[in-house]
Formats: C-alpha cells, sequence, structure tokens
C-alpha cells in the first residue's frame, strides 16, 4: 500500500497549508512532527505516525534525548525520518543558542548558563568549552576543549590553553555539562579546575570561572570559593 501523504488530506486540514495560514503557534506538537516527518507507513497515517511517536516517548523533550535505535522502534521511523527528527531539534536548540551571539556579554555566572544551556540540553555525553575573553572580559570566540563520555572528560592543559594562546585571550571561562542533570561538581572537576588555574597563572591567562551546567541548573566554582 503506497505511503499515506499530507498531501492526501482535504487542503483545509493539512499542516502544512494551516502553519502558513495561521503560524506555527497554532498546531499542535504532533502537527508540527507531521510535517518534519512528510509521511507515513503503510496504513498508517503521518499524522498517526506523529502521534504514536509522542504517545511512546511522552514528551518533544524525550524524543530529542532518545538515540536512533530507540527512535527506530517505532514502526515507520526509517534512517531518513530519524534523520529529519534529529535536524529539526538540532536547528531549534541552535537558533535557541545564537540568541546573544551578536554580541554575548558574560557579565555573570547566570548569564554564561543562559547561553550556553540550549547547547548542552539532553546531551549523553560531557561537553567540555573554553570561552576565550580579551583585557575587557569581552567575548572572542569559544574553543571546544573535549567531548567525553557519560562518566567524564579528559581535560589537558595543553588542549585547554591552545586557542587561547592562539588568540592572545587574556581570560578563559571553563563551561562544562553533566548528563546527570546534576550539576554538583565532583572531585574529578575540582582538581581539573585547580590545574587549570594553575596553568593559567604560569601562562599569564586568567581562570575567571568554571561553570557546571545541569539540568536547569549550574555551578559556579568562582561563587564556591573553588577559584
Amino acid at each position: 500500500m503506497p505511503e499515506l501523504k499530507i498531501t492526501g488530506w482535504p487542503e483545509n486540514e493539512r499542516p502544512r497549508e494551516r502553519l502558513i495560514k495561521y503560524g506555527a503557534g497554532r498546531l499542535s506538537d504532533a502537527q508540527l512532527l507531521a510535517i518534519i516527518l512528510r509521511t507515513g507507513c503503510g496504513d498508517k497515517g503521518v499524522l498517526d505516525l506523529s502521534i504514536e511517536l509522542l504517545e511512546a516517548f511522552k514528551s518533544l523533550r524525550n524524543i530529542d534525548a532518545a538515540s536512533s535505535v530507540e527512535l527506530s522502534s517505532i514502526k515507520g521511523l526509517g534512517m531518513a525520518k530519524i534523520a529529519q527528527i534529529k535536524a529539526a531539534f538540532e536547528l531549534g536548540k541552535r537558533l535557541m543558542g545564537e540568541a546573544s551571539d551578536c554580541d554575548p556579554i558574560f557579565s555573570s555566572s547566570h548569564s554564561i548558563h543562559a547561553h550556553f544551556s540550549p547547547r548542552f540540553k539532553n546531551l549523553k555525553k560531557e561537553l567540555f568549552i573554553a570561552v576565550l575573553l580579551d583585557a575587557k572580559n569581552r567575548f572572542l570566540r569559544e574553543h571546544r576543549v573535549s567531548e567525553g563520555t557519560l562518566t567524564g572528560s579528559l581535560i589537558h592543559p595543553r588542549e585547554a590553553f591552545r586557542e587561547a594562546i592562539r588568540e592572545s585571550a587574556a581570560s578563559v571561562i571553563f563551561v562544562h555539562n553533566h548528563p546527570s542533570g546534576d550539576p554538583a561538581p565532583s572531585r574529578d572537576d575540582i582538581a581539573v579546575t585547580g590545574r587549570l588555574k594553575s596553568a593559567g597563572e604560569i601562562i599569564g591567562i586568567q581562570v575567571l570561572d568554571h561553570i557546571i551546567i545541569g539540568d536547569g541548573r549550574y555551578v559556579s566554582l568562582r561563587e564556591q570559593g573553588t577559584l
């Protein structure tokens, strides 16, 4: 049986046409997913497929966090549709992260968390980033230092400061996430921060802070007195 496509629906019921006419905010989660997926499978319409996906994973957040293998457990979701879903969620995250990219101002730990938390949302691995600043604490660029495993990242001062030295940065702020959602620093986090602070003092680049981002929460090691 041919796939059931959105183009086969009555025109006034097609999600794409409704989105253009009324705006995306008027569409349900299932209708928006139907636009991304485009077609159903066998005798399963694309809206039915979208509803089944939402019911199986309970929320958009869980769909975003699901692996490709987990998503493929839904009949009708092949690699092409899974790629479409992953791409759509990633674009949303990048859009959120661009909110202050034109002129990011990191005047507090809160502003750092607000800027970077969308990037880390639902990541299952630790990502360690160095934020490079000039002598007036203005943003220069960011550098991905390490992408670790579920249990931690291996951070070497050489990699942590490599781009900061190249850019002649005056200071750095380190940011990384805890996939568990709990931002409380581990002993390794504290030890790494101490090594990075010492290395920065030797090469003349100040470590202003180390921010650990969890699920809607964060910890500033400077504010905790570690730096």
